[in-house]
């Protein structure tokens, strides 16, 4: 089984997005992180989606590039302009070493297995120079129990889940995680931040983290 394939969902999502979407809204979080950045800094927008961050963010002065696995998105982000794309995997960045002064992963690298997961963060780190920051979140272990009790599921592998759930990416494989695991998978970093809290649902617990590239 393929382990990295919610793109195919969100591809789809994003042939349709209403012009009222959430997800063409910056997070407030996102927001804060930028205003602590250096003006002109180069920020790689890891899984871009429609863009609602690179396109703001190139709005606000920074150098921009956005990169996702589903094509329709980045022609959302295209038809807007002023932001370089390219459609690519998430852990297999087709850049050089130490390319970008910060990068920015809201939603998207907890979508693939345990393995899938650490090719990414450490393609993230390859592609940071030293001292450049990761914002990003994953999905908290406490969130598990609220899609048991919503979906049948199984797990394909440690800590990575696929739910029974038609219509919904919850049917490709997401990674929950507890503190612990978080911390071990980002090694070679230096944690800044790290937050479990609900986004706009009961239950929808997602770790929100910065990390300093060491």
């Amino acid at each position: 089984m393929k382990s990295d394939t919610a793109d195919q969902h969100w591809n789809d999502q994003w042939k349709s997005i209403e012009e009222d979407s959430k997800w063409l809204t910056p997070e407030k979080d996102v927001q804060e992180w930028a205003a602590g950045l250096a003006q002109g800094a180069r920020i790689l927008d890891l899984g871009a989606g429609v863009g609602r961050h690179a396109l703001w963010l190139a709005s606000q002065g920074f150098d921009m590039i956005a990169l996702d696995a589903a094509p329709d998105g980045l022609a959302e982000i295209e038809k807007a302009g002023g932001v370089e794309t390219v459609l690519a995997r998430m852990d297999a960045l087709p850049f050089k070493d130490h390319a970008f002064d910060h990068v920015l992963s809201w939603n998207v690298i907890y979508h693939g297995d345990e393995d899938i997961l650490l090719r990414t963060i450490a393609e993230i780190r390859r592609v940071l120079k030293p001292g450049g920051s990761f914002m990003g979140t994953m999905l908290s272990k406490r969130r598990l129990p609220h899609e048991q009790a919503k979906y049948a599921g199984r797990e394909i592998s440690r800590n990575a889940w696929v739910f029974d759930a038609p219509g919904t990416d919850k049917m490709h494989p997401h990674y929950f995680c507890a503190a612990a695991d978080l911390l071990a998978l980002f090694s070679g970093f230096e944690c800044l931040k790290l937050d479990d809290r609900e986004h706009e649902k009961p239950g929808s617990f997602h770790w929100h983290l910065t990390m300093e590239r060491l």
